[in-house]
C-alpha cells in the first residue's frame, strides 16, 4: 500500500441507508467499504450482496466478528462478495487458522481484530503467524462512551508486526492523521461519516488529513473524559440526555422560569421545609463557580427563593439553581437571565428557620439526586446524570445528536420521519 487507506464501517441497520452513505461516501475517497456488524445482523449476507452489486470496484470487508465456525462464515461470507471477512482475535487459535485456509480456498482474505483482547501485540503477532493478512486495533463503541481511545497500543502493534494494521474506534477528521502517525495503514471510520448529514464531505475531509497529516478540527464525534464532561454537556439536549439514559433521569414536573436558558454542572443537593429558605441560600455560599443547587422542598409552598438570592448566585458564578417548591419575583429572576427551575411560583415567601441539610442525597419526582452528580436544563426541564456515569451518559448522548444529524439531513432533502425511521420495518410484530 503506497498510501492510507480510508474505510467506512457501515454500522447501520438499514440497507437502504447504508448503501446511500457509501456512495455519498465513495465519492468523498473512501477507498474500501466495511458491511458493518450491526448491518449483517439486521440484513444478513444479503447486505454483503447489495454492497458488492453496487460497489463492483470497491474492497468490500464483511466485519463478521467470528468467533467460532470459522470455515463456515468465512466462505458464505466470501461467496457473498466480500474481500476480507474479520474474525476476533479473542477467537482460538483454531477458529482462526481454520478462517485463514477458508479464505485461501475461496479467494479472500482475513482481518484479526483485537477488540477487547487482554494481551494485544501478543495476539497480532499469534495471528500474523497463524496467516492472517491484516490487524486491527479497535476500541469498542461502549468503551469508547466511557472515554477509551485507539491509539494507546496500535504504534506498539504496529511495530511488532509486518502486516497492514488497522485502526478503528472513534476516529474523526481530528484524529485520523494520528492514527496513520502511529502506525495505521488502513484508517477505519464509523460515526464521523455515517452520522454525517453530509457524507461526502465527511470522508473528503477525513482523506484530505490522512493524506497531508493536517488536522481538521470538529466539535462532534469526539468523546470526552471526566474532565472534559461540562464541555458535551452544553452541545446536547435535555431530549438528547434522556435519550442516551434508556428514557430516563428527568426530574418531573419541573419546569424554567427563563426560556431559552441553558444549564450544566455538577450538583450541591439541599434539602429544606417548604419555605424554609436558610439552607438554599447558605448553599449558595457552598457551591462552587458552575455549580448547580438542587433544592427539595416537598414540592410545595412557601417560595424559598426569589430576587436576591439570584443576585447572589450570581455573584457567585452559579451555573443554575433547581427548586423543587417555590419561587417568587420571576419577572426580575427573567430579567437577570438567571437559569432557574422550579415546580410553582406564588408571590408569598417563607422564613429562614434553617431546617434541613446540605449536599445529602435527596429524590425528585422519584428520581435520586446525590452531591457530585450533574444537572442540565434547558426549555424541555431537567435531566441529572448520576455522577459515576457522567462521561459515558455525556458521549452517548452526543451520539444521539450525531445520529439526528443524519437523520435531519435525510429530512431536509425530501423525506419524512417515519420513512427516515424506517417505522413500518421496525414495528413489532405480534
Amino acid at each position: 500500500m503506497d498510501k492510507p487507506v480510508l474505510q467506512v464501517a457501515l454500522d447501520f441497520v438499514d440497507l437502504e441507508r447504508a448503501i446511500q452513505v457509501a456512495k455519498e461516501a465513495v465519492e468523498g475517497g473512501v477507498d474500501w467499504i466495511e458491511v458493518g456488524t450491526p448491518l449483517i445482523k439486521s440484513e444478513g449476507l444479503n447486505a454483503v450482496r447489495a454492497v458488492r452489486e453496487n460497489f463492483p470496484g470497491r474492497k468490500i470487508i464483511a466485519d463478521m466478528k467470528t468467533i467460532d465456525a470459522g470455515r463456515t462464515e468465512v466462505e458464505y461470507a466470501a461467496k457473498a462478495g466480500a474481500n476480507i471477512i474479520d474474525v476476533l482475535g479473542a477467537s482460538s487459535d483454531a477458529t482462526i487458522s481454520e478462517c485463514v485456509d477458508a479464505a485461501n480456498n475461496y479467494g479472500a482474505e482475513i482481518i484479526v481484530d483485537l477488540i477487547e483482547v487482554k494481551n494485544p501485540v501478543e495476539r497480532a503477532i499469534s495471528a500474523e503467524k497463524a496467516g492472517a493478512n491484516y490487524i486491527a486495533v479497535h476500541t469498542a463503541i461502549d468503551v469508547q462512551m466511557t472515554g477509551g481511545d485507539p491509539f494507546s497500543i496500535l504504534e506498539e502493534v504496529a511495530n511488532a508486526v509486518n502486516i497492514p494494521v488497522a485502526c478503528a474506534g472513534g476516529i474523526n477528521s481530528e484524529t485520523a492523521a494520528q492514527a496513520v502517525a502511529h502506525g495505521a495503514t488502513i484508517v477505519i471510520v464509523g460515526g464521523a461519516i455515517i452520522k454525517s448529514a453530509d457524507a461526502r464531505n465527511a470522508s473528503a475531509e477525513i482523506k484530505e488529513a490522512m493524506l497531508t497529516g493536517v488536522s481538521a478540527a470538529t466539535k462532534l464525534y469526539k468523546r470526552e473524559s471526566d474532565e472534559n464532561i461540562r464541555e458535551a454537556l452544553e452541545m446536547v439536549s435535555t431530549a438528547n440526555i434522556s435519550d442516551a439514559m434508556h428514557r430516563s433521569g428527568d426530574l418531573p414536573g419541573l419546569f424554567p422560569v427563563s426560556n431559552g436558558v441553558k444549564m450544566v454542572g455538577p450538583v450541591v443537593t439541599v434539602r429544606s421545609h417548604p419555605g424554609d429558605w436558610a439552607k438554599p441560600v447558605e448553599a449558595i455560599d457552598v457551591a462552587k463557580p458552575g455549580e448547580v443547587i438542587v433544592i427539595d422542598a416537598g414540592g410545595t409552598g412557601p417560595a424559598l427563593w426569589g430576587e436576591l438570592a439570584t443576585h447572589s448566585a450570581l455573584q457567585q458564578r452559579l451555573s443554575g439553581v433547581v427548586v423543587n417548591g417555590a419561587v417568587r419575583d420571576t419577572p426580575e429572576i427573567r430579567e437577570l437571565e438567571f437559569p432557574l427551575w422550579t415546580k410553582l411560583i406564588m408571590p408569598t415567601a417563607g422564613e429562614p428557620k434553617g431546617f434541613g441539610e446540605i449536599n445529602v442525597p435527596v429524590k425528585i419526582g422519584g428520581v435520586p439526586v446525590r452531591p457530585g452528580d450533574w444537572a442540565a436544563g434547558d426549555d424541555d426541564g431537567v435531566v441529572i446524570i448520576p455522577k459515576a456515569r457522567a462521561s459515558e451518559f455525556a458521549n452517548r448522548a452526543m451520539d444521539v445528536l450525531e445520529k439526528e444529524n443524519r437523520l435531519r439531513g435525510e429530512i431536509h432533502r425530501g423525506s419524512t420521519l417515519s420513512q427516515v425511521a424506517y417505522l413500518e420495518k421496525w414495528e413489532k410484530k405480534k
